[in-house]
């Protein structure tokens, strides 16, 4: 393949994905829009009209949003890649540091550090615009600032040194340099899911043992019976920053931990606590985490291989703009461009995660109470402006979790 024949191919992937992904959200839009004036059946009397558009207006405006930031990002990578971006940083680079590993490392930590300005002015009217106006937002200026500072700090502790090694393995340890690469990308991966629970998440929130000592003793006695062994039971200050509920389970090993949202205990009673909680365990005994997990590492390994071979071929780095040849701008380069080229495969991802939702809703269906879980679902539906009508070929691509009416049909069936 010859560059220009590459720079063809990128062009057109990137323009066909761009185009898909405006026209998901554009039919996303219209068929929100075209149902918000009738609540669906099975959420007639739970549901008001006016919640339900309420979530349409809501839904309606985050994809619009999302439309213009897809093309932003768009134009973004065609700057770094077919505009000199990357080429001109590299060249920057080595002219501070000189053309060693420090050069690399340098390019790309001032990549993402350009990134992570241009995603400012979005994140910022995500948060004090679309989210106030739907009254969800519950942070400050302040606290905004202070998350980006510790994000970049946690960031350079542990990025730079990954970076770092990660380029000294691909220029010392020969052609078999990505199955090294790969080892430690793994480690790393492990050390972040065991020290996350109890060294990084405090440093953004505040977690304290749940203080209903009734609603601890059933989550007790519900963990014995599915045989999850957590470091302990907490509740986390989610509405420090947001309205939205959410629970979760977090960690390794002995650095497991149940973690529920202030905003969700106040949300749900006891008995639909227990049902939610029930869900997230039934991706613990469903083997669902480990699955995912050793798929990704299977899916790195494949795609380390994968750019062991391209940055072996000038066409690769001169097809996306950029004329020195390093490691570090093979690096940057493959996984900048990745997604254009395996967006096609995200169905496969959404469809995935949506069977793994089925099956824990019929563990927690089996442990605790299908009608509880329900009764859960609709209040999270309701208070989180979660659309009721999704687009069915939108929800297919993205979505990760299934349509409310088809969950709730499924768990209708179990009770």
């Amino acid at each position: 393949m010859t560059p220009t024949q590459f720079s063809a191919l990128f062009v057109f992937a990137l323009a066909a994905s761009v185009l898909l992904q405006l026209w998901l959200a554009a039919r996303q839009i219209n068929h929100v829009r075209r149902h918000r004036n009738v609540v669906p059946e099975a959420f007639v009397g739970s549901i008001m009209l006016t919640s339900h558009q309420r979530a349409a207006g809501y839904t309606v405006e985050k994809t619009r949003f999302g439309m213009v930031h897809t093309v932003f990002e768009a134009m973004v990578l065609a700057a770094f890649t077919l505009g000199g971006g990357i080429e001109w940083l590299m060249q920057l680079a080595q002219h501070w540091f000189g053309t060693g590993i420090g050069a690399g490392v340098a390019m790309i930590a001032m990549v993402a550090i350009i990134q992570t300005l241009l995603s400012l002015p979005f994140s910022w009217h995500s948060t004090f615009g679309i989210e106030a106006k739907y009254g969800f937002n519950q942070s400050t200026p302040g606290i905004f600032w202070g998350d980006l500072l510790k994000t970049a700090g946690i960031a350079a502790v542990l990025g730079l040194p990954l970076v770092t090694f990660v380029l000294w393995l691909m220029q010392q340890m020969g052609a078999h340099w990505w199955v090294w690469v790969w080892v430690t990308w793994m480690g790393f991966s492990l050390f972040v899911m065991w020290v996350f629970p109890t060294w990084i998440a405090p440093l953004f929130n505040k977690f304290e043992p749940l203080p209903d000592e009734s609603l601890r003793l059933r989550i007790e006695a519900l963990l014995t019976r599915c045989g999850f062994i957590a470091s302990g039971i907490f509740m986390m200050d989610g509405s420090k920053r947001s309205s939205h509920g959410n629970a979760y389970f977090t960690g390794l090993g002995k650095s497991k931990r149940i973690v529920f949202f202030d905003t969700l205990l106040k949300q749900l009673d006891g008995d639909e606590i227990e049902a939610v909680l029930a869900h997230e365990l039934g991706h613990f005994k469903r083997r669902h985490i480990i699955k995912r997990i050793g798929f990704t590492f299977v899916l790195m390994l494949g795609l380390l291989w994968l750019l062991g071979q391209l940055m072996q071929t000038p066409w690769f780095y001169h097809g996306l703009g950029v004329q020195t040849q390093a490691t570090a701008s093979a690096l940057i380069l493959f996984f900048m461009v990745l997604p254009v080229f395996t967006f096609l495969f995200a169905p496969l991802g959404s469809w995935l995660s949506r069977k793994h939702e089925f099956e824990a809703d019929a563990y927690a269906a089996e442990q605790a109470s299908a009608s509880d879980l329900i009764n859960a679902l609709v209040k999270l539906y309701r208070d989180n402006a979660s659309t009721l009508t999704p687009d069915p070929l939108h929800s297919v691509y993205y979505d990760s979790h299934p349509p409310a009416s088809l969950r709730v049909a499924a768990l209708k069936r179990l009770a």
